[in-house]
């Protein structure tokens, strides 16, 4: 087994009373499953990872003064945004990609990547959060950031950003607004995707612990390349700092979620 490390925890300030989280970040696998039967290319694609985000969460990360945890691992060996118990935990295609090291898999593989990536990914996501309220002694705003791709099956999308979330809209209305306020930005409100997914990061971290949350995601030929990663982070930076200074967004409230009950 090759030394492989499943999170990448970026330092910051724990009395800041924030987390960064970038699900998606890396698109690595660990040496045994080669590419996953998969060509190279395959790992340049969105299938493989969230484009741009790794960058732009470090440079929010350095900016804010602020905590962030990244996944180390390539979505397609195992999703971490999705719950244990999720059929599309690992998947055998994707967006037209056939997965051929994902099909068949044993209950065993299945069961030893929730235990060798998923699961100490949520660790050090659980661990992170925990010392942000520990050392601020009330509840720290959680930020996700994703990235999602300018068309789907042909057709465009139109929307620079989205912000995508259950039912708990207390950091979901300010980052909102305040994305809005420049005229030239089309925003999303749970577009392209709605952001009710029972078992995901922040329903597991936030949406049942009553953390103030939001998901943001980002175009990705927006954040492509660094001069467009360096413009997202100029551009999120005071908000997110914004936000983390109001104190409403610094308290413990359960949402109930439109998935069904906790």
């Amino acid at each position: 087994m090759d030394d492989f490390q499943s999170f990448e925890i970026l330092s910051g300030k724990h009395d800041k009373g924030m987390v960064i989280l970038a699900d998606h970040a890396m698109n690595r696998l660990p040496a045994r499953y080669g590419r996953l039967g998969l060509p190279d290319a395959a790992f340049a694609r969105h299938i493989a990872y969230d484009i741009g985000i790794e960058g732009l969460t470090r440079q929010l990360s350095a900016k804010l003064g602020v905590p962030a945890v990244l996944g180390g691992f390539s979505r397609l060996l195992i999703d971490p945004n999705r719950g244990e118990d999720d059929p599309t935990l690992i998947m055998k295609i994707s967006d037209g990609a056939v997965i051929s090291g994902n099909h068949p898999i044993t209950p065993q593989e299945w069961d030893y990547r929730i235990e060798t990536f998923h699961r100490p990914y949520h660790d050090a996501v659980a661990a992170t959060i925990d010392r942000v309220a520990n050392t601020t002694g009330r509840a720290p705003l959680v930020l996700s950031l994703h990235s999602f791709t300018p068309a789907w099956k042909g057709i465009p999308r139109p929307w620079h950003a989205a912000v995508l979330w259950d039912s708990d809209h207390r950091a979901v209305g300010p980052l909102l607004d305040m994305l809005r306020a420049d005229p030239d930005l089309a925003v999303g409100d749970n577009e392209p995707y709605d952001g009710a997914l029972k078992g995901d990061t922040m329903y597991r971290h936030c949406m049942i612990t009553g953390i103030p949350h939001a998901l943001l995601e980002v175009r990705q030929d927006l954040i492509g390349d660094e001069t467009g990663i360096s413009a997202w982070a100029e551009r999120l930076g005071p908000i997110f700092a914004a936000m983390n200074a109001d104190p409403a967004l610094h308290g413990y409230d359960v949402h109930l979620s439109r998935t069904g009950p906790y």
